[in-house]
Parts: C-alpha cells; structure tokens; sequence
C-alpha cells in the first residue's frame, strides 16, 4: 500500500506562485503515472494535471495550462505541481493521486486513480 502526502500549500495574492509536492511512502511510484485534482468548495473534483510514469509526458486541464508544470523526481519517489501567475478561481484543496495500474497511460478522471492523498489547501487572494 502507498501513502501520499501533499504539502506546499498556502495563501498567495494573485500573481503569486506555489509548488505543491506529492511524497510518496510505502512502495514506489516509479511505474505508475501520477496525478494532481483539485476541488473547490461547492464544486466537484477537477482534473488539474498528470504525468506520465517515466515523465516523459505531461498533461494540463485547459484552465492551467501555460501557468502550471508537473514534474516528477522519481529517486525521490515525489511528485511536483508548479504554479505559477496564480488567480482567484484556482483556490481549492489540492490532491494527488496514483494511477491504477503500473505503466498505464495518463488520465483525466478520476475514477482512474486508486490512492489519494489528504489534501492541500490554496488560497489565492485578489
């Protein structure tokens, strides 16, 4: 069994920037492409990024693309979210998530990954 930990997390103004990271523990994640999901209050999970398991391949939701970058360290066993030019609407609590399967392809639903951290908190502020 995995477990990950978010941390990074935290209010910015507007314009600010924030790197997330995923830690994993318990077995690797080398194999396994990786996920970041949001959700903001009164609003479902959204897809934010994932990466492939190598982290040859990259892939971004429509609304953060240009302004975040995903990265993996994968001596480290740890997953990164970069974000940059941050804006209100991106407040929400951050999770990341591992793909089921090893050496499966990237997705954008949730419904694909099977462990899940606890969650990080960004506030961004106008």
């Amino acid at each position: 069994q995995v477990q990950l930990v978010e941390s990074g997390g935290g209010l910015v103004q507007a314009g600010g920037s924030l790197r997330l990271s995923c830690a994993a523990s318990g077995r690797t994640i080398s194999t396994y492409a990786m996920g970041w999901f949001r959700q903001a209050p009164g609003k479902e999970r959204e897809f934010v990024a994932a990466i492939s398991w190598s982290g040859g391949s990259t892939y971004y939701a429509d609304s953060v693309k240009g302004r975040f970058t995903i990265s993996r360290d994968n001596a480290k066993n740890t997953v990164y979210l970069q974000m940059n030019s941050l804006k209100p609407e991106d407040t929400a609590v951050y999770y990341c998530a591992r793909r089921t399967g090893t050496y499966s392809y990237s997705s954008y639903s949730s419904r694909e990954y099977d462990y899940w951290g606890q969650g990080t908190q960004v506030t961004v502020s106008s």
